[in-house]
């Protein structure tokens, strides 16, 4: 079966690309600044907050339990202190320090029971605080789940992509590697080289769809290498390294597998510009027999590099 052919946009269009340009940044993000919206139009507070790291995410929710209760805290005070039955505090900020706590206990419905609202004032902000703590904290704890339940892939990406002898020749290659401990199967990628190249009199960006070695595995235990060789069916084949250079190339690589503990489709996207290209290299191997009978996966070593002599050639580089 014929490989579908690329199409001739991507979704970046066909404008040329500069050198501080890429299409997408190395966290698999689109490398796109969104303008003339107003902060409404584009802000949704889901998609912000299932999109932030556990670390951001739990920060978030420190700071928003944090302004919550002062904001309370400063109507009670508004209110009237005196209206909180069971406050000790003598000066200002003793009694502030009880409108906060008051305020933190209304909020997550604890309730000791040492301070009492007291008046209708009162007893109207804790009515309306506890409703605003249970709406949040229902709200925090579907977004939690969301963020538990929803299937994501950490794919380690090579830091460089080699240019390496293959067979009688030489070829393009990187490598990937599954992160974490879950089980991926059917595995799938694609890798797409963009070039500024001179077409129909004016420059434009072309796509290239790159031939691959092996573009689907059944599974993906230990680190996967992929292999692009330049031959007579590479868009590289006898292409000038100076031109090549010129032409502020990127390759794009979409990969897409099957994790069996989410039963779900993940994907993961990266992006190799010519800086990250390295010459005369090859990947050191990263994984060996272990004398318990199993694999033993070092990943200290994912990015090493070890000298090749290079084929001499097309894409030959001293």
């Amino acid at each position: 079966m014929d490989k579908p052919e690329i199409p001739k946009d991507l979704g970046f269009g066909t404008g040329t690309s500069s050198k501080e340009q890429k299409l997408i940044n190395n966290n698999g993000s689109f490398n796109v600044n969104r303008i003339g919206q107003s902060f409404f139009e584009s802000f949704h507070i889901y998609h912000y907050l299932i999109n932030q790291t556990w670390r951001n995410f739990i920060l978030l929710v420190l700071l928003f339990y944090t302004v919550a209760n002062f904001i309370f805290a400063i109507f009670y005070l508004l209110a009237g202190i005196e209206n909180l039955a069971g406050v000790e505090g003598i000066t200002f900020f003793e009694k502030f320090y009880d409108a906060i706590f008051f305020s933190a206990q209304t909020l997550t419905t604890v309730g000791y029971g040492r301070i009492s609202p007291v008046g209708f004032s009162t007893n109207l902000i804790a009515a309306v605080e506890s409703l605003f703590g249970v709406i949040s904290f229902a709200l925090l704890t579907g977004i939690c789940f969301g963020k538990f339940s929803r299937p994501s892939a950490k794919i380690l990406f090579s830091k460089n992509i080699v240019v390496a002898p293959y067979k009688n020749a030489n070829a393009l290659m990187f490598r990937l590697v599954n992160a974490r401990k879950n089980q991926f199967i059917e595995s799938e990628i694609q890798v797409v080289l963009a070039l500024n190249a001179l077409k129909d009199g004016e420059r434009k960006r072309v796509f290239h769809r790159l031939n691959l070695e092996i573009e689907k595995i059944n599974f993906f235990p230990l680190p996967w290498t992929i292999v692009h060789p330049i031959d007579e069916k590479s868009p590289l084949n006898n292409m000038q390294i100076k031109d090549f250079e010129e032409s502020n190339p990127e390759i794009s690589i979409m990969f897409k597998s099957f994790d069996d503990t989410f039963h779900q489709n993940v994907y993961a996207r990266f992006s190799y510009i010519y800086e990250d290209i390295v010459w005369g290299k090859k990947f050191e191997i990263a994984h060996r027999p272990s004398q318990s009978g199993q694999i033993e996966l070092d990943l200290n070593k994912f990015n090493n590099l070890v000298d090749f002599k290079l084929n001499k050639g097309s894409f030959y580089k001293d």
